[in-house]
């Protein structure tokens, strides 16, 4: 953030500069834990529940902060401090103004699933051209993102940002601080109902990114979502999917015995063969995201067939591990009904016994429980031997699995049924909320 010096973040958040400061000092990134905070970055002292980052500012300073953004000054500090009503605020208002300097491509996305993969997939295929920045780990909501553009420095020529919701009117601001060039919709879903209520408020709430968008940037949707299919807007819209319909769509899908896919990209006359190295029947979406990205960016075919074989799986995301007893596929970063049935439909795609270990979906309001049994009746019917749950809502699961479904009262007492119910050459897919804490059932079957 190296054009944004004190005296104008102090301007574009309305703030009052204290201390000994020179208003000219170029800022860094804009960090939230002081441990760590690098030479010239802003720490944000935010006052949480349980932590108050007003008490890490002089830490901050010793690790080499140019400013510390705050809403009281800690007695004796002389170094620079901008004093704001908001830290919030004050963070969001900057990395506005930042981003307001910057003229490079700015890639955002989201979705109600993949949308990770997609950051991870147009990534990794930008990269064979440009040097880009992306979202770190999972910052994608009103604090991640405004420390995301803030990381976007000179050297920079594209950044590929992410964008997370759960309520109304979040993505209009985030979108009003990333400012897109690009938009990317992955699906729309059935995830954060407690807040958005149906699909419809899930397509409204994502959909406010195109309020700040200019008319002339560029729209990618996923084609084969009902209602992002009939999505119409003022930029210039492009649809990938399977179906005809789709300018970007990818024919000839084939699955490896690991779930692995290899496939067609076509776009207009240009026709690409792709190799996807990960697991999971989405993974054809991420790469058309991948893909359309690099179309209407400029890239070559050769760029985009090498960017897509390049994807790499992030953390607990479909990540597929043969143990020499089974395979694994251990997706217990994150859980909804859609990319629950969708890993089911990618687990049965692989030959063998196959073996669903489920948990609550969580943020899913009124109609939770019945979303939990439908899960587990979709599990049944697509051919689980077994399905085997836990927590509040995983008993619904159960009950919807019927015959094949198990319900424990506790993730301990799930993994010590295991030895007895696993059997060699199994595929056993692990789904969970974050929430729900499932990493140690991964890490369990890995050991049998």
């Amino acid at each position: 953030m190296r054009k944004m010096t004190l005296a104008r973040a102090a301007a574009a958040c309305g703030g009052r500069l204290c201390g000994e400061f020179h208003e000219n000092t170029a800022l860094g990134r804009i960090m939230i834990d002081s441990r760590a905070v690098e030479p010239g970055d802003l720490f944000a002292a935010y006052r949480g529940e349980r932590v108050d980052g007003h008490n890490y500012i002089a830490a901050a300073f010793e690790r080499g902060a140019a400013c510390c953004l705050a809403e009281r000054i800690p007695e004796g500090e002389t170094r620079p401090i901008l004093l704001v009503e908001n830290v919030q605020r004050a963070v969001e208002q900057i990395a506005e103004a930042y981003r307001q300097m910057l003229t490079i491509p700015v890639i955002g996305i989201t979705g109600s699933v993949g949308k990770t993969s997609a950051k991870e997939m147009i990534a990794a295929v930008l990269e064979q051209r440009l040097h880009i920045l992306k979202t770190d780990k999972n910052l994608n909501n009103q604090i991640g993102v405004p420390m995301t553009i803030s990381r976007i420095e000179e050297e920079h020529q594209a950044a590929v940002v992410e964008m997370g919701i759960s309520g109304f009117g979040e993505m209009r601001l985030l979108s009003q601080i990333a400012r897109p060039t690009v938009a990317v919709f992955t699906i729309i879903g059935h995830a954060h109902l407690e807040f958005l209520h149906d699909r419809q408020g899930v397509f409204q709430a994502k959909t406010e990114m195109l309020e700040n968008m200019d008319e002339d940037g560029i729209v990618l949707v996923n084609g084969d979502d009902d209602l992002l299919r009939g999505l119409s807007c003022r930029q210039k819209l492009l649809r990938f999917g399977l179906g005809e319909e789709n300018e970007v769509r990818a024919a000839d899908v084939r699955l490896d015995e690991r779930g692995h896919i290899s496939c067609t990209i076509r776009y207009g006359e240009r026709v690409l063969p792709v190799q996807i190295p990960a697991f999971g029947q989405h993974m054809i979406y991420a790469a058309l995201a991948g893909a359309a990205v690099g179309f209407v960016l400029g890239l070559t075919d050769e760029e985009i067939i090498s960017g897509i074989a390049r994807y790499e799986t992030v953390g607990r995301r479909s990540a597929v591990t043969e143990t020499g007893k089974i395979t694994l596929i251990d997706d217990c970063y994150n859980a909804n009904p859609d990319s629950v049935k969708c890993g089911i439909d990618s687990l049965m795609k692989l030959p063998g016994r196959h073996v669903c270990i489920l948990g609550d979906m969580l943020e899913l309001g009124e109609e939770e429980e019945a979303m939990h049994r439908d899960v587990g009746a979709y599990a049944a019917q697509a051919g689980a031997a077994l399905v085997l749950c836990s927590g509040r809502l995983g008993s619904a699961i159960a009950e919807g699995a019927g015959s094949v479904g198990k319900w424990y009262p506790s993730v301990d007492a799930l993994i010590g049924a295991l030895p007895e119910l696993i059997r060699p050459g199994d595929r056993v897919l692990v789904k969970a909320s974050r929430g729900m804490r499932f990493d140690p059932i991964a890490e369990a079957l890995k050991c049998l």
